[in-house]
């Protein structure tokens, strides 16, 4: 069940690990005010990028919006984490790895958390590119080093491209080796990345520029470090946090640097405010829970609805020293739910997707798991202006008109598909139930030998759901409960509760029938990004479309959104995307809550006025040293 937004990260909390946005997709609405981009003679320089060549930050910005430019620095930011990890590689492709271990990195530029597609310079100091988007060149700041003293260089850059092409993510790899089809460093502090022209103009500057640049001396000077390997060694970063210590499936303690070159920066200030960042790690979500309140971390993101509804009553809470808090989440709701191998012969009819679907009772698990604190979510980009409703008109009917045949009639003709609805005072909705018996009747899986469910050739209609035992009563008990309503259809299910080392193979093997998932994505802007995502070309194996989605509908419509031309003809093509991803059917929704649901000892303050669509707790937030002393004395901390 949808939880809030950071509890879908669970394990990750809010790191900055770049690879499920690197292609360019940004959960951050369009802002108008823009200061336009400089050309000149065909050439564009600024100080940042944005595809329709809008920044709302000028050059010789003081700092972003959103910051207390004179937060104070010290004190300590802890959090929990549950599960394990075996690796502080966070980019490998096998083991887990720990938390938070992509702040110790830079890039050349980063996304703002109060606009869409908006990056500015971080190690770079500026950029150019032609208007045609051929190519582009940073031009980097020459301050820049790394933690070991070295300087930032742009063959630093262009290793760390190429590192991540021949060693990263398939997904990322294949999907970048076609975008780029050169890199070079032009001098020590100029680097340029050359475009493939028979591809979409889209997300190349930022896919490129906002790539974790690591040290090539460092990867050099031994050959077995690599990328795709998981290691309990250190890539040499530049980041603002670099590892302190450490102790497997205990604990990760990051310090802040006092030496951090980029400290001064505009986009820098006011970030990155706590001097220690420290990550407890728990078997499961009661011992997290019991943790907290014993004051051994301070910094708690609630996951669970019913820990939410009814477990803050302890003393701490009831005395003021740990404030509960709601804050609003204007980003739209992870697209999480059950989600069906589409690779698996049993569900490549769609009916047979739609019945088994009638099986799960949201109302009944909200009302009773969830304390009624979710709401039923049936959009990718639900509740934002994106969302498709009612039958395609106006500029949305023009776009999908434009596609031609691969669209069809009953995208037309039918509303945007709703979730159906169920009675909420029992978990198996008899009426429900019995319209999915017979559309598994119909569709060819008639009950058979053993009471289940079987096809001409006498398998079953089998549906195994693992999930890792880290995850929150809540959600596990939906789960199982799910499952029980599968089984009265006479369908052979089964939930599989196993350890998350486990859980994290068999979720990169994709061995599962379905599997209860956050890794799909929303979107309010258009970018490679929606390909890694819902694209064909690498749905076989990409952790980032668990489905294996191949639809050559979506496949047409995100190709189209890249050619649109301004903000209305991409929002058009992005809310036809909304209707095509809901008409295939390949995700069961689940609900979400609209804030974000925090707990913490009172000596943490964070900005008036936060960014849209980030918490950032972990960089705008601070430390009230006198609350903090106040705590300590009267025991509340550990």
């Amino acid at each position: 069940m949808k939880t809030p937004k950071t509890a879908a990260r669970v394990g990750v909390l809010e790191s900055r690990l770049r690879f499920a946005g690197v292609l360019g997709l940004s959960v951050a609405l369009f802002l108008g005010g823009a200061t336009l981009l400089r050309a000149n003679d065909e050439v564009v320089r600024s100080h940042g990028y944005s595809y329709f060549g809008n920044l709302d930050y000028p050059e010789d910005y003081p700092h972003l919006n959103y910051v207390n430019p004179e937060a104070p620095k010290g004190g300590e930011m802890s959090l929990a984490a549950s599960g394990t990890f075996d690796s502080l590689n966070p980019y490998s492709r096998k083991g887990r790895p720990g938390a938070l271990t992509s702040i110790q990195y830079d890039s050349l530029i980063e996304s703002s958390s109060d606009s869409v597609g908006q990056y500015y310079g971080v190690l770079a100091k500026s950029l150019e590119y032609d208007k045609d988007r051929n190519y582009v060149i940073f031009h980097m700041r020459p301050e820049a080093t790394f933690w070991d003293g070295t300087p930032v260089t742009a063959h630093d850059v262009v290793y760390s491209h190429k590192l991540f092409i021949t060693q990263g993510l398939p997904s990322y790899a294949q999907a970048v080796s076609r975008l780029v089809t050169g890199a070079e460093a032009l001098d020590d502090h100029t680097v340029k990345f050359t475009f493939n022209p028979e591809v979409s103009r889209r997300s190349l500057i930022e896919t490129v520029g906002n790539t974790t640049v690591f040290s090539k001396a460092w990867f050099e000077a031994d050959e077995t470090r690599r990328l795709d390997e998981p290691r309990l060694e250190v890539a040499v970063g530049s980041g603002p946090y670099k590892l302190d210590s450490y102790d497997i499936n205990r604990r990760i303690v990051y310090k802040r640097r006092d030496d951090y070159w980029g400290k001064d920066l505009p986009f820098n200030v006011g970030r990155n405010n706590f001097d220690t960042i420290r990550v407890e790690y728990f078997a499961d979500q009661t011992a997290a829970f019991e943790a907290f309140k014993a004051g051994v971390y301070t910094y708690r993101i609630e996951s669970d609805p019913k820990i939410w509804a009814t477990n803050y009553d302890f003393p701490k809470v009831q005395n003021g020293q740990v404030v509960k808090d709601e804050i609003p989440d204007r980003s739209p709701p992870t697209p999480s739910g059950f989600v069906f191998n589409l690779g698996k012969p049993q569900f490549a009819d769609k009916k047979v997707r739609e019945a088994l679907a009638l099986a799960f009772n949201f109302e009944w698990a909200n009302e009773s798991l969830m304390f009624g604190l979710n709401t039923q979510r049936n959009s990718f980009v639900q509740g934002t202006h994106l969302e498709a409703t009612g039958t395609p008109e106006g500029d949305e009917l023009a776009f999908l008109k434009s596609l031609g045949d691969v669209v069809p009639e009953g995208l037309f003709t039918e509303p945007a598909l709703l979730q159906h609805e169920s009675r909420a005072a029992r978990l198996n909705d008899r009426g429900n139930l019995r319209k999915a018996s017979r559309m598994l009747d119909e569709a060819g899986w008639e009950v058979g030998a053993g009471n289940l469910r079987r096809n001409a050739e006498g398998q079953t209609l089998k549906v195994e759901i693992p999930y890792p035992s880290s995850l929150p009563t809540s959600i596990t008990t939906m789960i199982e409960t799910y499952v029980q309503n599968l089984q009265a259809l006479g369908v052979d299910a089964k939930a599989d509760k196993i350890d998350p080392a486990q859980y994290t193979l068999r979720s990169r093997e994709r061995d599962y029938d379905m599997i209860y998932s956050n890794r799909y994505g929303a979107f309010l802007s258009t970018g490679g990004g929606l390909s890694q995502m819902y694209g064909s070309k690498e749905a076989e194996f990409s952790l980032f479309n668990p489905a294996g989605l191949a639809s050559p509908l979506v496949d047409a419509i995100i190709e189209a959104s890249f050619d649109t031309i301004d903000q209305t003809q991409q929002d058009a093509a992005l809310m036809a995307l909304d209707r095509a991803l809901r008409h295939e059917f390949f995700v069961i929704p689940d609900g979400y809550v609209a804030n974000y649901w925090v707990a913490y000892y009172d000596m943490y303050e964070y900005p008036e006025t936060l960014p849209p669509f980030s918490l950032g707790h972990l960089d705008l937030w601070w430390v009230d040293e006198e609350k903090a002393a106040k705590l300590r004395a009267e025991g509340a901390l550990r």
